[in-house]
């Protein structure tokens, strides 16, 4: 027996024996997943923990996004860099970058004797240059050790190999990339790897690791680096927030380091919020207080609105109307700046509680949103009064309460609110904006001002627009050009960067309406967006309490001047989609869009979000169209990651703005789509009995 097996056998038996522990926590290894130093473990992340990892070891670069989907499910999307590609072996490249996927499942849980085990895939659709599979087991020893065992195939197979257990690894063209090689997955050689974890104390982690990666390619054949010893060690560093900090020594001939950052949308990195509190309940006044004059007395329900309107307008939130009579009163709202919507329903009913006459028992508050009802949220005042300070206060209020719909209109004799239409508003704010993964120049930004404004002209109906200046950055327009076959509809968005200084980004005219009981409409016409212009138009069906909703969307768009002005390309097309959402509970959501597509190909757009009461959102998508792989060109088909972040999440202090990003490892024609802003589904929705139930524990706060 050899010394490496010694090592590697007396590893696994002391991981696969020994009893369990109290839980420690999980770490991240340099690829960005849940593992060790190089190599990965067994245990995942908490459910929903998105987590950022920045790792470099001699010419090997990588930067990793993780996001724990399910409570055994996680994906990674992975971008490396390895430099000196060139440097032996000729290449086009001097630095090679390359974009993966990952996904791992956790077959089985840690418990008292049973280690926790996870089955993983590296580089699923990738260019296969990362690409592996792996079974680690991981078991967790009193609150200072962790013990890894694993057998690993393609990269985790190429060094101790045992052999293939399952076949030869067979050889795949993957042409223009982005497809799964299920053909490779587990055959060929099979090698052990094995590591350790000493958490020394609450801030510092020991890890050592036996690597099964023999980096062929890099460390073999283009010398890249010398890869002297399996063994790596490192120490990392936590301030127990989220970051980490890692120093290592890898392969015998490499310092390493790397900076994680893990985010539970479950907990806000603030702390809380830091905005005013809710107004206590009122205690109803006596009866004997009011004569019953004030039923028909407008000044009385004009002191009522401007009662109401005064209290709530530290939360950000408009009095559309109020309508009063002796047991019912209809307040219509506006939104404007609390980011949960059961909040803002509950800070309406204290206002009402403060300010309305002792009959009135119901109170019915409607939402209104781009000037349109979305829905009646129905709430007694007795059970205001009786649950305030009861156990499970949150869910006796949610049984009591109904959402049903609204009418289109305030009821006869509403007192409407004052200085709402017509009224101008504008405001100044910095922008970011960022060009990522071209191969000359993999990371650009550019740093500017944008300006918006508003004029709402009648509910429902307003002008909008926003203009940018660029004062700092490096978008230039010199990356790669496009080489697409299809007409460029967004591979050439480095163009629209480079000369839209100042941009017009949008300049439209908007009518939001609401047909039917059930129907939602919005027509918008101008500058749609950054690089298209002409008219949308859009008509949803969605009923209050069902968690699924139908649409459709037709437009007719012509393509803008690089530098975003008034100008237009001979390029137009009508495109369109028919739309349909699900919501399946647990914070997921599904939509698939099924239509034409700006370069006028056919297809689909299969989208699944997870988002949390926090507000926090992630998701992928894919799009499917009868354009072929080959001529789609590099990625073969359009996908990709969004990451959605509110800023009241973040900062504590209540704001609607939220911090949206989105990853696609490339901007093709194939499967593009017209972004208009604020779509019905996305507007309405909040208010609906799905999503005010997802996020009803701060109707009392």
């Amino acid at each position: 027996m050899t010394i490496r097996q010694a090592i590697l056998g007396g590893t696994a038996l002391f991981a696969l024996t020994l009893p369990a522990g109290a839980e420690m926590q999980p770490s991240l290894a340099f690829t960005g997943v849940t593992g060790l130093i190089d190599m990965p473990s067994g245990d995942q992340q908490s459910d929903g923990v998105l987590s950022f990892t920045k790792s470099q070891f001699g010419p090997v670069g990588r930067t990793t996004l993780s996001f724990q989907i399910t409570p055994r499910l996680s994906g990674s999307f992975r971008y490396s860099a390895v430099h000196d590609w060139a440097g032996v072996v000729p290449s086009t490249f001097a630095t090679y970058y390359d974009r993966s996927f990952d996904v791992r499942y956790q077959i089985a849980r840690e418990g008292r004797y049973m280690p926790a085990v996870t089955v993983g895939f590296q580089d699923v659709i990738g260019t296969g240059q990362h690409a592996g599979e792996y079974i680690a087991a991981t078991k967790t020893f009193g609150d200072k050790i962790k013990v890894t065992a694993g057998l690993g195939w393609g990269r985790y197979g190429s060094y101790g190999s045992i052999g293939a257990p399952f076949g030869e690894r067979p050889e795949i063209d993957y042409g223009t990339g982005g497809k799964p090689r299920l053909g490779q997955w587990f055959k060929g050689d099979a090698a052990p790897f094995a590591g350790v974890e000493w958490q020394m104390s609450n801030k510092l982690t020991f890890k050592a690791e036996y690597s099964s990666d023999a980096y062929l390619e890099e460390a073999g054949r283009r010398k890249t680096f010398d890869r002297k010893s399996p063994f790596n060690f490192g120490v990392e560093y936590g301030n127990g927030r989220g970051m980490k900090f890692g120093l290592y020594s890898l392969y015998g001939s490499e310092i390493g380091l790397s900076v994680q950052l893990a985010i539970d949308p479950h907990k806000s990195p603030s702390g809380g919020s830091v905005g005013p509190g809710p107004l206590p309940v009122s205690a109803r006044p006596a009866a004997s207080g009011w004569s019953s004059d004030w039923v028909n007395d407008r000044g009385s329900l004009t002191a009522m609105r401007d009662g109401a309107q005064t209290i709530l307008s530290h939360d950000g939130i408009v009095v559309e109307s109020l309508a009063v009579n002796r047991t019912t009163a209809q307040l219509r709202i506006r939104n404007t700046k609390l980011d949960n919507a059961p909040q803002a329903i509950g800070r309406s009913a204290r206002a009402l509680a403060a300010v309305l006459p002792p009959s009135v028992e119901v109170f019915e508050i409607v939402p209104v949103v781009q000037g349109v009802a979305i829905s009646r949220v129905v709430i007694r005042r007795s059970d205001l009064e009786q649950l305030e300070f009861a156990a499970g206060q949150d869910g006796l209020m949610w049984q009591r309460a109904q959402v049903l719909s609204a009418s289109r209109r305030a009821p006869d004799g509403a007192v409407i609110g004052q200085g709402l239409y017509p009224k101008f508003t504008w405001k100044a704010s910095p922008y970011i904006a960022t060009s990522l993964f071209d191969p000359t120049n993999p990371l650009q930004a550019d740093l500017g001002v944008r300006v918006t404004a508003r004029y709402d002209v009648a509910p429902g109906l307003y002008f909008s627009g926003s203009v940018t200046k660029k004062i700092v950055g490096n978008i230039d327009g010199t990356g790669r050009p496009s080489d697409s076959v299809l007409p460029h509809v967004r591979s050439d968005a480095n163009q629209y960067a480079a000369n839209g200084d100042p941009a017009i980004e949008r300049l439209t005219a908007a009518w939001y309406a609401k047909p039917g009981q059930n129907l939602y409409s919005r027509v918008t016409v101008g500058y749609l967006e950054p690089m298209y212009g002409g008219v949308s138009a859009e008509l949803l069906w969605k009923q209050t309490d069902k968690p699924y909703a139908l649409g459709a969307e037709i437009a007719y768009v012509k393509q803008r001047n690089f530098d975003q002005l008034f100008g237009f390309r001979d390029y137009s097309i009508v495109t369109g989609h028919v739309s349909g959402y699900y919501a399946f509970g647990s914070g997921f959501h599904a939509q698939v869009d099924v239509g034409r597509y700006l370069a006028g190909d056919l297809g689909a757009t299969f989208s699944l979000d997870r988002e949390f009461a926090s507000g926090v959102k992630v998701g992928a998508f894919a799009t499917l169209t009868d354009v072929p792989f080959s001529k789609f060109g590099e990625g073969s088909f359009d996908k990709g990651i969004r990451i959605e972040l509110p800023l009241a999440w973040l900062s504590g202090k209540p704001t609607q703005k939220t911090s949206k990003v989105t990853l696609r490892p490339l901007l093709r024609g194939g499967g593009a789509r017209l972004d208009v802003e604020d779509r019905l589904y996305n507007s309405v929705r909040d208010y609906h009995a799905t999503d005010l139930d997802a996020a009803w524990g701060r109707f009392w706060r």
